[in-house]
């Protein structure tokens, strides 16, 4: 009977029980370290099953694709790099009127990371991700790689026969099912994952770091709640917060604790269906936003170097600012899948105001301080706006064709 009305609760509700739960557990019992289990396999599903859900329903939506959307990935394309473009020049704008200033002395910087010196290293290692092994493409997460060679099978087995397309659908199906069970069990994943964040993570870096966490926060709340929102509805000229809410609610939540785009891309492929899009436009614009589609890191490559500009002194001049918010674009396209990964690419940012590197990865070391705060947004604005924009971008086609939005 219990689990009767526990299935008959939404999935949105049942998420916020495991919050709550996980919360007060975190605050009463820190010492059952046993709970965090529950997060650390729900994330380590999601991680495990993502690789195969991208390249099965990309090859497969590609092979039975009737063609048509040529148009509409040109669209989502150029939302996810405008957005990010945005994001970065808001962290700017905040970072100017709130300067964060902190002191150096005594910081010890990032080790054991390597940060790119330049943007060539980035595009060239991202040339590098394309063409990898895909088997090694696939046991790594490395889904740019992943995606250029669903794309290159895809494409090849248009021309296979109506038997061989059937079963790359039943496949595609089959591993959709999968991802629809591991995202079922997302409210004890949640439950574990706040249990562990609440019983682990102490008040320091509200206290020593507070100014630099609220300017973070700002910005990618502006992001999130201003910009995409206009972004959206001049696209649609509709009313964009019924959209930007449901994925926030839906994508941004669970984006927020599993604190990795590579695992939400199934949900948020849950929340396209959901959406009725086409699964042959989400199906490969959802892990691409995964690798483009960075507001999050754009806004904390930029507000680091800043800080680390404002700290040591330099002289900030508005064409420098706006030459940060380009760089800090392109490099945040270029951010790796790993956990503080767009932080790796402060040092770039910092170069541009002639900041040694020995100060900048101390400023990536306060990052990784305040990353339970910062990795968390970030990934929550990433992942939520893959959903928004190809929503966007397939809603700007209803609308020209007349049909209804569901939002």
């Amino acid at each position: 009977m219990l689990l009767k009305k526990w299935n008959s609760l939404s999935l949105i509700v049942r998420i916020c029980i495991g919050l709550v739960i996980g919360a007060i557990l975190g605050l009463t019992v820190p010492g059952w370290t046993w709970i965090s289990v529950l997060g650390t396999m729900f994330v380590g599903a999601l991680k495990a099953i993502a690789p195969i859900l991208v390249f099965v329903l990309v090859s497969s939506s590609l092979a039975n694709a009737k063609g048509g959307n040529a148009s509409k990935f040109r669209t989502v394309i150029f939302l996810y790099l405008f957005s990010t473009l945005c994001a970065a020049i808001v962290a700017v704008a905040v970072n100017f009127i709130h300067p964060v200033t902190i002191s150096l002395g005594g910081l010890e910087a990032a080790e054991g990371y390597t940060a790119p010196d330049s943007m060539g290293v980035i595009i060239l290692n991202l040339l590098t991700s394309v063409i990898a092994n895909p088997v090694d493409a696939l046991a790594k997460a490395n889904y740019i790689g992943i995606l250029f060679w669903a794309v290159i099978l895809g494409v090849a087995l248009k021309r296979s026969g109506d038997q061989t397309k059937k079963v790359m659908g039943d496949l595609a199906d089959g591993v959709s099912e999968v991802v629809r069970w591991v995202i079922s069990c997302a409210p004890f994943g949640i439950l574990g994952l706040v249990f562990d964040a609440v019983s682990s993570s102490g008040l320091e870096i509200f206290t020593t770091y507070g100014e630099l966490v609220m300017v973070l926060v700002v910005s990618m709340l502006l992001v999130a709640l201003v910009v995409n929102p206009i972004i959206v509805g001049i696209s649609l000229r509709h009313n964009p917060y019924p959209l930007i809410f449901k994925c926030i609610r839906q994508s941004g939540v669970t984006a927020f604790f599993t604190r990795s785009s590579a695992a939400n891309i199934p949900v948020n492929m849950e929340l396209c269906k959901e959406l009725g899009l086409d699964e042959d436009m989400y199906s490969v614009s959802i892990p691409l936003g995964s690798t483009i589609n960075m507001d999050g890191a754009a806004a904390v490559i930029t507000t680091f170097a800043l800080t680390a500009a404002f700290s040591v002194g330099a002289k900030v001049t508005f064409p420098m600012a706006v030459l940060l918010s380009i760089v800090s674009t392109f490099s945040a396209c270029g951010t790796s899948g790993v956990a503080g990964g767009s932080l790796l690419l402060v040092p770039l940012g910092c170069s541009l105001f002639g900041i040694s590197n020995d100060i900048a990865m101390q400023i990536v070391g306060v990052g990784f301080i305040v990353s339970v705060i910062q990795d968390s947004l970030e990934t929550a604005l990433n992942s939520s706006g893959d959903v928004i924009f190809t929503a966007t971008a397939e809603f700007m086609t209803w609308k020209k064709e007349g049909r209804k939005l569901p939002i």
